[in-house]
C-alpha cells in the first residue's frame, strides 16, 4: 500500500504543481474545471447516489455551472466567496454537534447542496489566486503545511480528540501543531513579501483562519463519509482514495483565502 501511494504520488504530484503553475487563463481554469468535476462526481456518491449515471449527471450539472460562471465572471466576483465562508460557518455547527446535527443535512438534496457550495467556489477562489501565482502556491503550502505540522503533533501529543464522533485520528494537538508549523510559513511569506509589521500580523491571522478552514474540510468529507459508511470518496488514485480525499482541505481553505488575500500586504 505504501508503495503503491507514493507512487500514484510521484507520477500526479509533480505534474499537476507544473500544470498549475504554467497554465493560464481558460486552460487554468479547464484543469482546475476538471478536477473538480470529478471531485463532484465523488461527492455524488457521499450524497447518496450511488448509481454511476447519477453520479456523472451531478458532475455535468457541475461542469455547466463552472461554464457558466466563466462566460458570466461570476468567476471574478466575491460574493460567491462570502456565500462559501458563510456556508462554512454553518457546516462548522454540524460538525461540532454531530450526529445531533444529522438530520438537518442528511437528505441528498441537501448532501448535493453542499457538494455545490464546497466546490464552485473553491474552483472560483483558485482562478482569483491565479492572478497572484505567489499566493496561490501559498494558501497550497499552508494547507499541506497544516496536515503535515497536524500529522506528527498528533501522533506525539493527541490524547485529547477533536472531534472523535466524526474523525476518531484528529486531536487538539494536531491542530496547535499546525497553527504552529502555519505561522512559520507567514513569518517566511512576511520576509520574501517584505511585509510591515501590521500587514504580518494580519496574515498570520489570516493564515490561522485557513488553517481552521482546512481542518473543517476534512472534517466536514469525514462527517459525510461516516454517515455513508464510506473509507474512502473512491478508488481513483490508487492507494489514496478519491481525488476528494485529497482535496477536501483545499475546498474550505482556498475560498475564504481568496476572500481575503486581497487585503494581505494592501
Amino acid at each position: 500500500m505504501l508503495k503503491q501511494r507514493f507512487l500514484t504520488a510521484l507520477a500526479i504530484g509533480p505534474i499537476s504543481l507544473v500544470l498549475l503553475f504554467t497554465l493560464g487563463g481558460g486552460w487554468f481554469a479547464c484543469f482546475v474545471g476538471a478536477i473538480v468535476v470529478l471531485s463532484a462526481w465523488e461527492w455524488a456518491n457521499l450524497a447518496g447516489f450511488g448509481d454511476n449515471r447519477e453520479r456523472t449527471l451531478f458532475a455535468l450539472a457541475i461542469c455547466v455551472v463552472l461554464s457558466l460562471a466563466w462566460s458570466s465572471g461570476v468567476v471574478w466576483q466575491r460574493w460567491p466567496l462570502w456565500l462559501a465562508f458563510w456556508g462554512w460557518l454553518l457546516c462548522c455547527y454540524w460538525v461540532v454537534r454531530y450526529p445531533a446535527s444529522e438530520s438537518q443535512w442528511n437528505g441528498r438534496a441537501m448532501r448535493l447542496a453542499m457538494g455545490v457550495g464546497a466546490l464552485v467556489p473553491c474552483w472560483i477562489g483558485l482562478n482569483q489566486l491565479r492572478v497572484e501565482p505567489l499566493w496561490l502556491l501559498y494558501v497550497l503550502f499552508v494547507v499541506w503545511g497544516a496536515d503535515i505540522s497536524a500529522y506528527f503533533a498528533g501522533r506525539a501529543f493527541g490524547n485529547r480528540k477533536l472531534a472523535p464522533r466524526v474523525s476518531p485520528g484528529k486531536s487538539w494537538a494536531g491542530v496547535y501543531g499546525g497553527l504552529a508549523g502555519t505561522a512559520v510559513l507567514a513569518v517566511l511569506m512576511a520576509l520574501i513579501e517584505g511585509l510591515g509589521f501590521g500587514e504580518f500580523i494580519w496574515l498570520v491571522i489570516v493564515t490561522w483562519i485557513v488553517t481552521f478552514a482546512s481542518v473543517l474540510g476534512d472534517l466536514c468529507e469525514s462527517m459525510l463519509k461516516r454517515h455513508r459508511g464510506l473509507k474512502d470518496s473512491s478508488q481513483l488514485l490508487p492507494g489514496h482514495g478519491g481525488i476528494l480525499d485529497r482535496v477536501d482541505s483545499l475546498t474550505a481553505a482556498v475560498p475564504i483565502f481568496a476572500l481575503l488575500a486581497p487585503w494581505v500586504g494592501s
